[in-house]
């Protein structure tokens, strides 16, 4: 007879999988269902991936961190996780695209994160199954806190739920099952079997998001699109890493914020290369400038640099990266435009 296995929020954590696994000893026409966030924070994402993908039997649902990655919106964690898939990640969110955001058994229905306790099922809003940013900030104007929800079930049929670590053990109330209990910070992985929810459970080897967090600042950091990064980005980019004793990451902090100062640095020669540009073109095609600095996609700089009304407000507004101001030093010939260093 087939047996159906709920398990908690994995996060990365594929060597705790194995052993849960073979510790319930998982058979092929068991149905193994995952709560959602398979991903990110433990170092083994894309084999938990593969292992669902590949394993028929298997159902994941949608969590706040595959909508992270679905959405484009990637925090550290994401990051790390986009590197760590390489030319698989393209892949991995066109399957995240064709995952659910609920299941139903005879015996309970499984969700990742949180279930409205005066809404049907099928009118449930994705973003409160799925625990992201949107639905927490709903369900706080609904019930004052975003996990207020439990004390508010009624329903006759189990929820099990993921997304809030609950401690060591599931939080088991008002007939919801939390099942997060933290396997990516170092504490246990938990699954649920059904019919007779019966816990199963194996402690984490180590506290995996911790080592990942200090392992991944440089790759990370250099994965960045610095060049293409607008100016007031990066500065918010550096203030927001500040806090960071690592020598190795705070010299290449050091090296992004020295190279974008210089690149701002360059406004007023960029505006003295404009002039003798201009003067250069005036000089060149006299009552047929107008003609000549039109064949140029700076003509507007050059129209204004003609008439003197140039500034460096100007080419803070347009000139906002440090590959538009590259480009543009380099065709107007500046010397000693700043490179990085890393």
């Amino acid at each position: 007879m087939s047996r159906t296995f709920v398990i908690g929020d994995i996060h990365g954590c594929y060597d705790e999988l194995i052993r849960l696994t073979a510790q319930i000893g998982l058979k092929e026409d068991d149905l193994l269902i995952s709560v959602g966030d398979i991903i990110d924070r433990g170092g083994k994402s894309k084999e938990v991936y593969h292992y669902f993908r590949n394993r028929p039997n298997s159902i994941v649902l949608a969590g706040n961190h595959e909508r992270k990655h679905l959405n484009g919106v990637l925090s550290y964690a994401q990051e790390i996780v986009k590197l760590q898939f390489g030319d698989e990640y393209p892949a991995f969110l066109e399957w995240c695209e064709g995952i659910r955001y609920y299941h139903e058994t005879a015996e309970a229905i499984i969700v990742h994160a949180a279930f409205e306790h005066d809404c049907a099922l099928a009118e449930q809003r994705e973003d409160v199954l799925s625990g992201s940013t949107a639905g927490d900030k709903y369900l706080e104007k609904k019930y004052g806190s975003s996990a207020e929800w439990v004390n508010k079930y009624q329903g006759v049929k189990p929820v099990i739920y993921g997304h809030h670590v609950t401690g060591d053990l599931p939080e088991v109330k008002n007939n919801t099952f939390g099942i997060d209990t933290g396997a990516c910070h170092g504490g246990y992985l938990t699954a649920i079997e059904l019919p007779g929810f019966i816990v199963h459970q194996v402690k984490a080897e180590k506290d995996y998001w911790k080592e990942e967090q200090a392992s991944w600042q440089i790759p990370v950091l250099r994965a960045k699109d610095w060049e293409h990064m607008p100016f007031d980005t990066i500065r918010k980019q550096l203030d927001k890493l500040a806090y960071i004793e690592v020598p190795e990451v705070k010299a290449f902090l050091a090296d992004i914020e020295s190279w974008s100062a210089g690149l701002c640095a360059l406004y007023p020669v960029i505006i003295e290369a404009l002039a003798a540009f201009v003067a250069q073109l005036v000089s060149t095609h006299g009552a047929d400038f107008s003609k000549a600095a039109n064949q140029y996609v700076f003509k507007t700089y050059l129209f204004k640099s003609k008439g003197n009304n140039l500034k460096i407000e100007d080419l803070e507004k347009s000139l906002n990266t440090p590959a538009k101001v590259m480009e543009l030093a380099k065709v107007l010939g500046v010397a000693a435009i700043p490179v990085r260093n890393n």
